[in-house]
């Protein structure tokens, strides 16, 4: 294993699609040992896709990890599309992929949405999960969003809130998120394109506990920036299509299953702050709970990606027994 704790970069033993509606065709990874251990990784966003380095969580010779690009996002088509774009789609397409696959059960790893997803997932599949690793953890409610979109991180970012804000008139920045909607889904292709790379970059600027440029850099891309805050707006403004606090009322599935579950959390992740982790773990006490005391939001945090590694070390000797 490499000094940052992570293992060294593989390439996938498979690249796939799997037509799961009219409109969408999934993309999706298979990656390690074929005969391995079956695990599933929830990129976040929603909207963000996989990235290489996603499959350095996982011992490549004990697990066959399985990366899915969700609806919209990264490879999977048509891009950037809100149409038939739900969290009740994504989970009912990891469920085509298991079958399509033939895999009974599998470890469900998510970060940041990944892991509202993942919650999603086990709460209404719980027999399909055989641990979790959580990390980042966001469940959508309303307290959520108005921290993160409409005013609480502005006091510790404030530089980077001014550019956040500066695509929003005046009258309309009593709701951030409903404005930027209306935005990035109007006709005007040029406002589009300025509103997600603005909502994107205050993502990736406010990731870390200290500031990456190159993080920030990813934003510049048209398609990551228009696939990223198109879709997430669509599902901030839809309530993630939950009824409220659902993910935590319904938390008791996951403690009563008596799967194993692993809850990682930057103390100073401004993005998904970290009482949104304590929440969770006060309503699934037997899981193993870490607030990283220097690390932010990003898995690239070496406390993060360290504990993300130690958790899928530990779960691929229990699930091999």
């Amino acid at each position: 294993m490499s000094a940052s704790s992570l293992y060294p970069p593989i390439e996938p033993f498979f690249k796939g699609e799997l037509k799961v509606s009219d409109l969408h065709t999934i993309y999706y990874e298979q990656c390690g040992n074929k005969d391995g251990i079956p695990a599933v990784f929830l990129h976040g966003g929603p909207g963000g896709g996989i990235h290489e380095s996603d499959r350095c969580f996982f011992d490549p010779k004990a697990y066959h990890v399985i990366l899915i690009d969700q609806r919209g996002a990264g490879k999977s088509t048509p891009a950037f599309s809100l149409e038939e774009n739900d969290t009740w789609s994504l989970v009912k397409d990891i469920e085509k992929i298991r079958e399509h696959l033939k895999i009974e059960k599998w470890l469900v790893f998510g970060g940041s949405w990944g892991s509202t997803l993942s919650l999603a997932y086990a709460e209404s599949h719980i027999e399909r999960v055989s641990a979790l690793v959580l990390r980042g953890i966001f469940m959508l409610r309303d307290e959520e969003i108005r921290w993160f979109y409409q005013e609480g991180a502005s006091f510790i970012f404030p530089d980077k809130w001014e550019k956040y804000i500066e695509p929003i008139p005046e009258n309309e920045r009593h709701d951030f998120v409903s404005a930027y909607y209306k935005r990035l889904t109007g006709d005007d292709e040029s406002v589009r394109l300025r509103c997600a790379k603005a909502w994107s970059t205050w993502e990736m600027a406010t990731c870390r506990l200290k500031v990456d440029p190159l993080k920030i850099n990813e934003a510049s891309d048209d398609k990551f920036a228009l696939a990223f805050a198109r879709i997430e707006c669509h599902y901030f403004i839809n309530k993630g299509f939950f009824t409220p606090d659902q993910l935590l009322n319904n938390a008791h599935i996951i403690r009563e299953s008596g799967i194993p579950v692993s809850i990682i959390q930057g103390r100073y992740d401004v993005v998904c702050p970290a009482k949104t982790a304590w929440d969770l773990y006060k309503k699934i006490p037997n899981a193993d709970f870490h607030l990283v005391e220097d690390a932010g939001h990003s898995t690239s945090e070496v406390g993060i990606s360290k504990l993300l590694v130690q958790a899928t070390d530990k779960y691929k000797t229990i699930l091999s027994k």
